[in-house]
């Protein structure tokens, strides 16, 4: 990471959440536009319209339609021979390639699929989304995360994620709107186009079609997560899904729940959260943050006076995403390297991602068109609801288990804000905070409410929580997919 002057410090404290922040130097200054037009223009007041989608998306899937002959082509075409310096203990099937979402523009999705590697069968179907808006669950979930294998330093070999989530389920990694990653589309208006509304229809149709690809997993429990900004994603297609599984049974998809890391759910109570954990953890004075408070509503009604009080914030060079880990430096003369150690975590990981997936061996591999990958694209977003609390609530009242988690050394989707908009869920607790463990450690803290929906805490986890905290991050997916409480053993 960069440091930070009081201008970026604004955009964080504004409440974008990306997946992770690119060596890409147009990449803050693009999330700064973005938050700050979406503050002037007050334009995203709504909140996602579930009432509407199956009419939608109905029209668009009888167009996006092959023979069963031409989906087994196709996948047996997807299947992936080797990555290029992938380690030679590689025992699960991996695929990836395109699903068409949008034939009249040419618009297509890229997945990148890893099955279980033992008992592959009997586990669930879970996709994968990063946030952004507008980054890529390739570069950053798959290849730095979650996925099965983590790019070495020297740019060019793979190494295994012993603590991988398809140890326990079947992942697919989608890149998705268009435009992002090796996703794109024909009709380059498609770009000044994106939207929550539509990244919403376009993932359900790459649902559709792949289950169409893949027929194996068609009644196989499926399930949807991410982080992030995917605190929008993923709500909104489990709410698409939900009502086109009503409006069609013909292609309904056996969702079976949510679970979602250190998410943007509401954009003033991110706000809020994020101001208060920056003065809880000392990355601002109590005098700036009375300035903040006196001058700042937290709601739409915030303008100049409070701008002001926050451009006044800067907690110097440290990682906004996870605030006690070791940051990249980029020294003068082009190299970079890593300002400390911490065991498992390498904070100069996009680089080696960014160089391997731009080579042209690797995206022969994964089947994709000759680009420029970039970790996060410039798209023009149209609609972005401030808050996902209403969607969150439908969803809890049609039976749907949501889980939502956050990793503590985040201060950009920080703990506090997720407890602000939980408490306007107005859901009854049925379990109180208690600590769950790992290996006789606390690996954070979870409480449940009324409807199932559960909040836990990931100690001593950043942003990207599968990064930082692999063995926790994986014990609390697995006791998701369970559907009981992660655990909490005590010492002897």
């Amino acid at each position: 990471m960069r440091s930070n002057n009081a201008s970026s410090l604004f955009c964080v404290l504004l409440i974008i959440c990306a997946a992770a922040l690119h060596a890409d130097a147009s990449q803050e200054d693009q999330l700064r536009k973005f938050i700050r037009s979406r503050r002037d223009s007050r334009s995203d007041k709504g909140t996602f319209k579930v009432s509407n989608i199956g009419h939608r998306v109905a029209s668009g899937l009888l167009s996006t339609r092959f023979s069963d002959s031409e989906q087994s082509a196709l996948k047996a075409a997807d299947k992936i021979t080797a990555l290029p310096g992938q380690p030679d203990d590689v025992d699960f099937d991996q695929y990836s390639g395109y699903v068409t979402v949008g034939e009249e523009n040419g618009r297509a999705l890229f997945y990148y699929f890893v099955e279980a590697p033992q008992d592959a069968s009997t586990k669930p179907l879970l996709l994968w989304l990063n946030g952004g808006p507008g980054c890529s669950s390739l570069g950053y979930g798959a290849m730095q995360e979650l996925g099965p294998f983590r790019v070495n330093s020297d740019n060019k070999t793979l190494s295994r994620n012993k603590k991988a989530w398809n140890n326990v389920a079947n992942v697919i990694f989608l890149e998705s709107p268009a435009g992002v990653g090796y996703s794109y589309s024909n009709t380059s208006s498609d770009y000044d186009r994106s939207g929550d509304q539509r990244t919403a229809d376009d993932a359900y149709l790459f649902l559709v079609n792949w289950l169409e690809r893949f027929p194996e997993y068609k009644s196989r429990s499926f399930y949807i997560s991410g982080e992030s900004y995917a605190g929008h994603y993923v709500p909104e297609l489990a709410a698409t899904i939900l009502i086109q599984n009503s409006y069609n049974s013909k292609t309904a998809i056996n969702l079976r729940g949510i679970l979602v890391g250190n998410p943007l759910l509401d954009w003033n109570m991110n706000f809020k959260g994020a101001v208060d954990y920056y003065w809880s953890h000392g990355l601002m004075s109590d005098e700036v943050f009375d300035n903040i408070t006196r001058h700042c509503n937290f709601d739409n009604s915030d303008g100049v006076l409070c701008n002001g009080a926050v451009d006044a914030v800067d907690p110097g060079q440290i990682d906004d995403y996870n605030i006690y880990a070791p940051i990249c430096v980029d020294a003068a003369n082009g190299a970079y390297y890593p300002s400390g150690y911490l065991p498992g975590y390498d904070p100069c990981s996009d680089y080696y991602t960014y160089s391997y997936l731009n080579d042209p061996a690797v995206q022969n591999a994964f089947h994709a068109r000759m680009t420029n990958w970039s970790g996060c694209a410039n798209l023009n977003w149209t609609d972005a609801p401030i808050s996902m609390v209403p969607t969150i609530s439908w969803l809890v009242e049609k039976k749907l288990p949501v889980w939502i988690f956050s990793g503590d050394f985040d201060s950009v989707c920080p703990l506090p804000a997720m407890r602000y908009s939980i408490h306007d869920l107005n859901l009854r607790i049925t379990t109180p905070w208690r600590p769950w463990t790992v290996n006789k450690e606390v690996g954070g803290y979870v409480q449940q409410y009324k409807g199932g929906f559960t909040f836990a805490s990931v100690r001593g986890a950043g942003h990207m929580v599968p990064s930082s905290q692999p063995e926790r991050a994986l014990v609390l997916l697995d006791s998701f997919f369970k559907g009981v409480l992660p655990p909490y053993v005590m010492e002897q």
